[in-house]
């Protein structure tokens, strides 16, 4: 039995696909598979019909009978038209001829009770013929047989339903069965393309998904690699500059003091010489360790070897470490130093960062006040976060130079005595401090002096208890 069903099916599938050929659409090629089975039953039905005639040979008249063979010559032809690809030709033929050979049938007054075939050929041509023209030919000529036989030519010498009933009545069925099955194919096909054309268009849809995914991804990444590209642009700007300060700047201060040391050892100078030329030496070798430092911890930044390791900290403390580091600083310049913090003020931050932050906004403080100025420092607590005000009584900032000094661009000038810098200390106070999650802000006028003030967030409870 299963032998039999799949060669039913090969059968089946090979008749379906006479004459198709790549090109064809899927749409197309339902068509064709459904017109070349119809007209296979009609070449089947076109041999039977005749055979069961020739048990009625007496009484079937003989054109009847050769009649009854036309529906497998046409089917052939159709077949043959297919196979060598003249799909329209072989369509516009079937619906041609059989209409006409089943009217010749009743011109010859003969009535054998297949006028239903005419509506079958009316409706098939519609959905099958793509030509308009040759569907308006086919329908009007299908439909003018069926008036003729119904209303014009009633008066039959022969009539099929007298001399043999029951095939007058298979003559009926099954031009019925032809109509039912060939609307059943036609919904089937059509109800399987749009599954398939459905299926398509998910598929399609997600496709378009990905495609537009991929192009996210890559805008995604290009934009990141326009971003590395500009970070790379300006660290390699930075680079070439850090290196134009370690060459002359570095230079400076270390030829001074091998100076020293040379003119000592050479000329055996005297002790008040010596005394005379070593606050200058000084003033250098603290700007050169300023640097160093500040060098040093943008390096670590730059390769992210400096991970922010934030713990409860009192800025009250380690205000006084960087004052002690800065004393000789500030006492060459006979500046005083007003510390207002008399208790512990905590903050949650990376210890040698803020340390770094206060170390360098004090120094600029100094650098930037004249002899018998003041600097002061203070702090300011809120319920979220800690102020601290670095005030000095200086030369001030313009307006111009404060909007370049909070940009992002490295700029400095001379201190009061002509102490130089880099610019580097102040960028590296900004991005420390946004690290441990704080801002700086400068209030600042010509002549009057400058405010820095940076704030901080305050240690919860959780943070508390951890460092106990």
């Amino acid at each position: 039995m299963n032998q039999a069903f799949k060669s039913f099916y090969r059968l089946r599938t090979y008749i379906k696909n006479i004459g198709y050929k790549p090109s064809l659409g899927s749409y197309e090629k339902r068509k064709l598979g459904i017109f070349n089975l119809m007209n296979f039953f009609g070449l089947i039905a076109g041999v039977l019909v005749p055979i069961a005639c020739l048990f009625n040979i007496g009484k079937l008249p003989l054109f009847a009978w050769i009649i009854a063979c036309s529906p497998a010559l046409i089917s052939f032809l159709v077949l043959t038209a297919n196979y060598y690809q003249k799909y329209e030709a072989g369509r516009t033929v079937y619906f041609i001829l059989y209409p006409v050979m089943t009217s010749l049938v009743y011109a010859s007054k003969i009535d054998l009770g297949i006028e239903f075939f005419f509506v079958l050929y009316g409706v098939l041509s519609v959905f099958f013929l793509q030509n308009i023209y040759n569907t308006i030919f086919s329908f009007s000529l299908s439909m003018a047989c069926y008036f003729l036989v119904c209303t014009v030519w009633k008066d039959y010498a022969y009539h099929l339903e007298e001399t043999n009933y029951y095939f007058f009545l298979f003559n009926h069925l099954l031009a019925i069965f032809f109509i039912f099955y060939g609307l059943y194919l036609i919904k089937n096909e059509n109800a399987r393309y749009q599954l398939q054309t459905r299926d398509k268009n998910w598929q399609l849809r997600r496709s378009t998904l990905k495609i537009l995914q991929h192009k996210a991804d890559i805008e995604e990444k290009t934009s990141l690699l326009e971003q590395q590209t500009f970070q790379l642009t300006e660290l390699n700007s930075l680079k070439n500059k850090l290196f134009s300060v370690i060459a002359h700047d570095l230079k400076a201060p270390l030829y001074a003091l091998s100076n020293l040391f040379t003119n000592v050892q050479r000329y055996d100078l005297p002790g008040e010489e010596i005394k005379a030329m070593v606050p200058e030496v000084v003033k250098d070798l603290s700007y050169t360790t300023g640097l160093m430092e500040n060098l040093l911890q943008w390096a670590k930044i730059q390769m992210q070897a400096e991970a922010v390791n934030p713990q409860v900290l009192d800025i009250g403390k380690i205000t006084t470490e960087v004052l002690q580091l800065l004393r000789l600083q500030a006492e060459a310049k006979r500046i005083y130093i007003n510390s207002k913090i008399e208790k512990a003020v905590y903050v949650y931050a990376d210890r040698d960062m803020i340390n770094l932050v206060l170390r360098n906004l004090l120094s600029n403080a100094i650098k930037f006040t004249p002899e018998d100025g003041t600097v002061s420092i203070c702090a300011r607590e809120n319920r979220s976060h800690i102020e601290v005000f670095v005030e000095d009584t200086g030369t001030g900032i313009s307006a111009e130079n404060l909007k370049r000094l909070m940009g992002d661009i490295y700029y400095t000038t001379l201190g009061t005595e002509g102490e130089s810098g880099t610019g580097l200390g102040l960028m590296l106070c900004k991005e420390f401090l946004t690290k441990n999650g704080g801002s700086m802000q400068v209030h600042s006028e010509p002549g009057r002096g400058s405010i820095f003030s940076f704030k901080l967030p305050v240690p919860d409870s959780a943070q508390f208890a951890e460092e106990i």
